[in-house]
C-alpha cells in the first residue's frame, strides 16, 4: 500500500535525480541497462512510467524481490560542493511499495551487527548553488532505498575512502564533474541473514560495485570499475548462516578478495556480476586481473570518517588507482 503525505509531495517537487547530460552537454552518459530477465523485478515507483526512484542529484533502481537496489545513479558536481550538518532521518520512500523495502525492521532486528551502509554517499551529491540546496540533496541519501546492510570494517574505512578520494581529490579540487554508478551484487547464491525479519528470509549482498565515468578534457568519456566484498566479516561474526549455496566461478573469484579491501577490476567483470550493462566509454583498466588498491597516509594524519573528512585536505593518496 502507498502512503503519501502532502509534506512529502511537496518535497519530491525538487527531486530530479540523475541527469544524463550532466558531465557536458555533448556527451551523453545513460543510466546502466538491467537485464531483460530482470525487468519484471524491477519494483514500482509511484508517478513514473520507467519506476526510477529520483531524488536530489541522484536516482535509484530496486528489486522488488531483495527489497535492495539494483543500482544507484549520481552526478556529482565539485565545483558546487558545499559542508553542512549531517542529519540522520532514514525513512522509506512511500513511491515505493514498503514490502519493496527493507528498513528498520532488518537494521534492529537480533544479530543485525551492520550498518546502514550508504550506497550513494552524502557527500557525493552534497552539492548545489546554494547551501540549502546541497543540505536538501545529503537529507534525501537517507532513504532506506539507498542503504544496503555492510559490515562495520567495510562502510567505515576503506569503501569510505575511497569515494572520498573521488570527492575530493579528483572533484573538488579541479572543478570536474563526474557520474557514479554503485550498487551490490545481487546474487542468487548471497548467504542468508540468521534471523528472520518478519518472517522472511533475507539474503545479504556480499560484494559491492562502483563505477566512475569522467572526462580528461579531450572530450572523451572514460570508465574505471571497482569491487569489495565482506563474506568473510559476515562469517566471522555470525551475522549469515554458513553457505550451502556454491558461488559462480566469477563471484567465487572476487569473494576471495582480502574483505574490507578495495579492488580495481575492468567493467566486464562488473557487468558479468550483476547483469548490467554500463554506459559506453574508454575503458581506463583493461587487465583481467584485479589489482588491489592501497591507502597511504601522507602530510598529514587521516580520519576516514565521513563527519569529519568534509570540506578538509586529504591525508592519503591510494596507490595503483588508474584514473
Amino acid at each position: 500500500m502507498y502512503l503519501i503525505y502532502s509534506d512529502f509531495v511537496q518535497t519530491l517537487k525538487n527531486y530530479f535525480g540523475y541527469t544524463e547530460h550532466f558531465i557536458s552537454p555533448d556527451l551523453l552518459v545513460p543510466l546502466p541497462v538491467i537485464s531483460a530477465a530482470r525487468q519484471s523485478d524491477l519494483a514500482p515507483v509511484l508517478g513514473t512510467t520507467d519506476n526510477m526512484a529520483r531524488y536530489v542529484n541522484y536516482s535509484i533502481a530496486m528489486s522488488k524481490t531483495r527489497g535492495f537496489l539494483y543500482f544507484a545513479a549520481a552526478n556529482i558536481d565539485g565545483a558546487l560542493f558545499k559542508k553542512v550538518s549531517r542529519q540522520d532521518n532514514w525513512r522509506k520512500d512511500d513511491r515505493i511499495d514498503s514490502a519493496y523495502q527493507w528498513g528498520e525492521e532488518l537494521y534492529k532486528a537480533s544479530r543485525s551487527d551492520f550498518d546502514r551502509g550508504h550506497m550513494v554517499k552524502r557527500e557525493d551529491v552534497q552539492w548545489g548553488q546554494t547551501v540549502l540546496e546541497a543540505q536538501n540533496a545529503a537529507d534525501s541519501t537517507f532513504f532506506y532505498t539507498n542503504s544496503v546492510p555492510q559490515h562495520a570494517d567495510l562502510n567505515q574505512k576503506i569503501w569510505l575512502a575511497l569515494e572520498d578520494y573521488i570527492l575530493h581529490t579528483e572533484s573538488v579540487p579541479n572543478h570536474l564533474r563526474i557520474d557514479v554508478f554503485t550498487g551490490p551484487v545481487l546474487a542468487e547464491t548471497d548467504p542468508v541473514f540468521v534471523t528472520a525479519v518478519n518472517g522472511k528470509e533475507v539474503k545479504l549482498p556480499v560484494l559491492f560495485w562502483k563505477v566512475v565515468v569522467f572526462t580528461k578534457g579531450d572530450g572523451q568519456l572514460y570508465r574505471v570499475g571497482f569491487l569489495m566484498g565482506q563474506r568473510k566479516l559476515l562469517l566471522q561474526d555470525q551475522i549469515i548462516r554458513p553457505e550451502t549455496a556454491k558461488p559462480t566461478l566469477l563471484a567465487e573469484l572476487f569473494e576471495d578478495f582480502e574483505d574490507a579491501e578495495t579492488y580495481q577490476v575492468n567493467i566486464a567483470a562488473i557487468e558479468t556480476l550483476t547483469g548490467l550493462t554500463f554506459p559506453q566509454a574508454q575503458d581506463v583498466y583493461q587487465d583481467q586481473r584485479p589489482v588491489k588498491l592501497v591507502l597511504e597516509e601522507v602530510d598529514v594524519p587521516v580520519t576516514l570518517l565521513d563527519s569529519e573528512i568534509a570540506g578538509t585536505e586529504l591525508g592519503y593518496r591510494i596507490s595503483n588507482l588508474v584514473l
